[in-house]
């Protein structure tokens, strides 16, 4: 039992630890991320269509939420880019945005995702992210990049403009831009330049003057507050709300409220598909920046678990109104480079941005969204990365194809669109090429007890004696392929008395396959050739040992190739 709570709940396994050094550097992690989450919190709700408080309730509870159950000592769980245009996309369809049905529909997404990553976690179903590829992940990210950028340029700009993919954008923005408001475009192209500007720059001349590194890094992330100042008191002093601008206005001055999604059957139905998903997508981001960040202190991180403390979040962002989240990439690199040492981090960030909801709305009231869109995009480009395309293709043909499908679907029809093609195109393609197994053709290294495959080395062999490696386990996809592969071999060579089938690379041998063996066995057996199996791993043994197969077998199984070889007729040179 206390073992079971342990696994459930692992805050009760790193807090028995806690110090006052670890307290002291999850308190300066926690005051950088605050600074940063802030207005990205802020920003990431503009961008999933909701009002700019509902961006800090989503990272209060369901932060704290994540404390209490999630294994990442470093992961920054909040509102992020891709899962808030997800959220924009697939609400977009349902209900108008800017009504009390959008909001209570974006908490029903975020508890209907919250339940799915629950139970996946319950179940124990992690893996079940493995057949979303990174190439096409990264694929997806890509072009949704491009298409959030694309969508927050009539924030910059001052203009309307509407589309679910990159050309609906572009033709909109450009039917639009003669409505162009000039004290917004120069407010946001400003902002735009500088938030570039203090990504790449800030730190080396903050250097270059002597200020000290530590000091410089949090200038650095404390550049989006610095332009969210700055524009806010341009906009109040110079009345820029009368011309035009476009500002925040009112945010509620309260910490999260309790609220509850709606339990519409109708509404559950048009939001399953979305909110797996954003689940899947959620998931594989959070999980991927997890384990990375965790290898570099030879942490562990359960995924698990990971599906868990996600579930619960995104259920905390339910019934306190706000909207999916998931493990954010740059706020977690930022959280690990300031120091954070548990997740205690992240419920000091929570406290931060709960003093932020209490006390500090009122000072955003004229804050320009024009600025808010320049965050988000300067975030966004840089998860942009074409590169993917150039080192896919240099290395496999069959992931290019589904990073260039993924991101032209995504790009040309939607975010939703995009991601479906996405998972459907990674399971493809491992099925596809899990169907056509390496086979090679192996012969006896002279001197050596050892097989090679014969196109690589130079090998013995004998013209009787057919000797085949299988570099996969055999299940129903690929079971057909070998039997095209031996019957294909016999044609063409008529003196072959023995197929000698080397198993040291099969784990696994399901129904399918075992009656595929038992086909080739037989038409075999009807041409006058035996079978023979080398170095089968002992589970497959068992297995086989179920069944009927290896009593009707033709020939015998072997404990080494260099042993069935030989007792085929094979003659070894010294």
């Amino acid at each position: 039992m206390a073992n079971t709570l342990l696994r459930y709940v692992p805050i009760l396994t790193w807090a028995r630890d806690y110090d006052r050094a670890a307290f002291g550097n999850d308190m300066i992690a926690a005051l950088i991320v605050t600074i940063m989450l802030i207005p990205q919190s802020l920003a990431y709700a503009l961008l999933a269509g909701l009002p700019p408080e509902a961006g800090l309730y989503a990272s209060i509870v369901p932060i704290m939420l994540y404390t209490v159950f999630g294994t990442s000592r470093a992961l920054a769980v909040g509102p992020v880019a891709v899962v808030s245009l997800m959220t924009a996309a697939a609400l977009g369809n349902i209900v108008e945005q800017g009504t009390a049905g959008y909001a209570v529909a974006a908490l029903s997404l975020a508890g209907l995702s919250g339940a799915m990553l629950l139970g996946l976690g319950l179940l124990r179903l992690g893996f079940l992210a493995n057949f979303l590829s990174h190439p096409v992940i990264s694929g997806f990210i890509t072009a949704s990049g491009l298409i959030i950028a694309a969508s927050q340029l009539k924030h910059v700009f001052g203009i309307e403009a509407e589309g679910h993919n990159l050309l609906e954008l572009t033709l909109s923005l450009v039917a639009h831009l003669p409505e162009l408001n000039l004290p917004t475009a120069i407010i946001g192209i400003s902002a735009t330049a500088f938030l570039f500007w203090v990504r790449k720059g800030l730190k080396p001349t903050l250097r270059a003057i002597g200020v000290g590194a530590k000091a410089a890094d949090v200038a650095t992330k404390a550049g989006p507050v610095a332009a969210v100042v700055a524009t806010t008191v341009v906009v109040w002093y110079w009345g820029l709300a009368g011309h035009g601008v476009q500002i925040v206005g009112t945010v509620p001055q309260s910490l999260p409220p309790f609220t509850l999604p709606s339990f519409s059957p109708v509404l559950l139905q048009q939001l399953l598909l979305p909110a797996f998903l954003i689940s899947v997508i959620g998931f594989v981001e959070s999980i991927s920046v997890a384990q990375t960040l965790a290898a570099k202190k030879r942490q562990r991180v359960d995924p698990n678990q990971e599906l868990i403390g996600l579930g619960a979040a995104n259920l905390g962002a339910a019934f306190t109104g706000g909207f999916p989240v998931t493990g954010g990439f740059s706020r977690s690199v930022v959280n690990f480079d300031a120091g954070a040492q548990t997740p205690a981090a992240g419920a000091f960030t929570a406290i931060g941005l709960a003093i932020a909801a209490v006390g500090l709305t009122p000072l955003i009231y004229f804050l320009p969204k024009a600025t808010l869109a320049a965050t988000i995009i300067v975030a966004v480009l840089s998860l942009v990365d074409f590169s993917i395309l150039r080192r896919s293709w240099a290395y496999a043909r069959a992931d290019f194809m589904a990073v260039l499908v993924t991101i032209l679907v995504t790009l040309s029809v939607g975010v939703e669109a995009g991601v479906s093609a996405g998972v459907i195109l990674s399971i493809l393609v491992h099925l596809y090429v899990s169907s056509r197994p390496h086979i090679a053709e192996v012969g006896l290294v002279p001197g050596t007890e050892h097989f090679r495959n014969i196109h690589r080395h130079k090998v013995q062999t004998d013209p009787r004696i057919l000797t085949l490696r299988l570099d996969e386990s055999l299940y129903f996809a690929n079971a057909r392929f070998l039997e095209d592969v031996i019957l294909a071999r016999l044609a063409h060579d008529e003196l072959i008395e023995h197929v000698i089938l080397q198993c040291s690379a099969i784990n696994e041998i399901d129904l399918s396959a075992l009656e595929t063996l038992e086909a080739i066995n037989n038409r075999l057996r009807e041409m006058d050739v035996k079978l023979h199996l080398s170095e089968v791993k002992g589970p497959v043994m068992d297995r086989l040992q179920h069944g009927h197969f290896l009593d009707d077998l033709s020939g015998e199984v072997f404990l080494t190739q260099y042993e069935a070889a030989c007792r085929a007729g094979l003659k070894p040179q010294v």
